[in-house]
């Protein structure tokens, strides 16, 4: 058994994929804009995580924009048979490098044909939704119409799965009704827990779950602990939280994102971290609340 199989796997809609994934987003330059300052080493990052058996990538061309697509296809095409490739649309990029948001049927559509031809593909494995009522943290707000377009696309035969990011409990339950939701990918990880009970809920129902942000937002004193328990288990902070993580529930898929080869084993390597009971009490202590 590799590594990397050691993280188990859960289906992405009807693809069974490993739990320890790739996010594509750092392989942009500064701010997610332009391209990287090391194009040799982006695609040495990509063919190592898929030769290592990372066979699920999240990525999006309103990264660079459209870098990190064109990255993964001069490094993976033609893709492996058992590779998921996600991407998002919901957003475009302003010429400053700003986040603007892009609901109309027109920017949706775009946005997914724009992937279509920067990945070189027929179609598309999963589009997430990336809502975009507040562009940093999930705002309630309908999205009846921008997902009734996906779904089109969807019947059109350019998307087969459709999935939701930075999207509300609420908006779980309405995009349910409209179609079938195979993701949500929000922000989560040990210190930032407010999707605890909608986790749980998809793990009921056999939809995965994609926390980005394993480390973001963690409080200097929430960071002292979790390095505390790194050094014990003589680990770096990175893998006890994907660790973490990979043990809150079994639906749960990471996609741990870095420009760098060493980054990268570093993350893949915490695939067979195993936590110590007490060490998983002590990180389940930290909190919103409890910082």
């Amino acid at each position: 058994m590799s590594v990397i199989d050691q993280s188990g796997t859960f289906n992405l809609g009807d693809r069974r994929v490993r739990r320890l994934g790739y996010g594509a987003m750092q392989l942009a330059g500064p701010g997610v804009f332009g391209p990287p300052s090391d194009h040799g080493a982006a695609l040495a990052v990509l063919r190592e995580a898929v030769g290592s058996g990372v066979n699920h990538i999240d990525t999006s061309d309103f990264y660079g924009p459209h870098v990190t697509n064109r990255i993964i296809r001069e490094a993976l095409h033609p893709y492996r048979d058992d590779l998921v490739i996600v991407t998002k649309v919901g957003a475009r990029r302003g010429a400053d490098g700003s986040w603007i948001p892009a609901f109309s049927r027109e920017e949706l559509t775009q946005a997914v044909h724009d992937n279509l031809r920067n990945l070189g593909l027929d179609v598309l494995d999963v589009v997430n939704l990336r809502i975009a009522f507040d562009l940093h943290r999930p705002a309630e707000g309908s999205i009846e119409g921008p997902l009734a377009v996906l779904a089109d696309l969807q019947r059109q035969g350019l998307i087969r799965h459709i999935g939701l990011s930075n999207a509300t409990s609420k908006q779980v339950a309405e995009g349910r009704g409209i179609t079938e939701i195979v993701c949500v990918q929000n922000h989560y990880n040990l210190a930032h827990r407010h999707d605890d009970q909608l986790i749980d809920e998809l793990a009921s129902q056999g939809v995965a779950y994609v926390p980005f942000f394993p480390l973001g937002g963690i409080t200097p004193l929430q960071s002292s602990k979790l390095s505390n328990v790194a050094t014990r288990l003589s680990a770096t902070p990175m893998q006890v939280a994907l660790a973490w993580l990979l043990r809150r529930a079994p639906n749960i898929l990471l996609i741990p994102g870095t420009s760098s080869l060493g980054h990268l084993r570093e993350n893949l390597a915490a695939a067979r971290l195993l936590l110590p009971d007490n060490a998983v009490e002590e990180l389940n202590r930290m909190t919103d609340k409890a910082a």
